[in-house]
């Protein structure tokens, strides 16, 4: 199953590592983690406490609990049903795809190629959180519309071909983040 990455702070925590990989259009980074988690306003009010503006939007707690024995191999596996071990993030500026249509196809093939990696009974990518960034724009001579098959073959193509080399990578790599050293 794969989640979204919701919280500024988490996409902040996980684009302060180096990339894991770069393509010509695409920089993927990944964390090993989970989301993190603040306590609700309401969770707060039956505390007595008053939430202030920072502690809504960062905190250090897990989104989901992880048991103790659970290594980074047996995550997936142990995972509770219908809980993500996987989640995903896209960033698409508005400075490399200036109209919204084109961004929001782009963040449909970046789910897209992250779901094809991600079917069940097979080796997926590695659990916790991935981000892929758009740092270069598509040349609009080239794609002139956003919603074109040669932008889209393009576009799944890197994407697909960025995933594979960061799952060879990682499949090689520490329990540390990818582009740690």
């Amino acid at each position: 199953m794969l989640g979204r990455i919701l919280r500024s702070a988490d996409f902040e925590r996980v684009l302060g590592h180096p990339a894991c990989v770069r393509g010509p259009h695409f920089t993927i980074h990944f964390v090993d983690s989970r989301p993190s988690r603040a306590a609700s306003p309401a969770a707060r009010a039956r505390a007595g406490k008053e939430a202030t503006a920072d502690e809504l939007s960062t905190s250090d707690e897990p989104l989901y609990a992880q048991a103790v024995d659970d290594s980074l191999g047996s995550a997936r596996l142990n995972g509770a049903a219908g809980t993500p071990q996987l989640w995903f993030g896209a960033v698409v500026p508005k400075r490399h795809a200036r109209r919204a249509v084109t961004r929001t196809l782009i963040k449909r093939q970046i789910r897209a190629a992250l779901l094809r990696r991600d079917k069940p009974g097979q080796l997926g990518l590695r659990p916790g959180l991935w981000v892929v960034r758009l740092r270069a724009p598509f040349d609009r001579a080239v794609y002139p519309s956003a919603a074109s098959d040669a932008l889209r073959r393009a576009t799944g193509g890197e994407l697909d071909a960025l995933l594979g080399e960061a799952q060879r990578k990682l499949a090689l790599a520490t329990p540390a983040p990818c582009g740690a050293r």
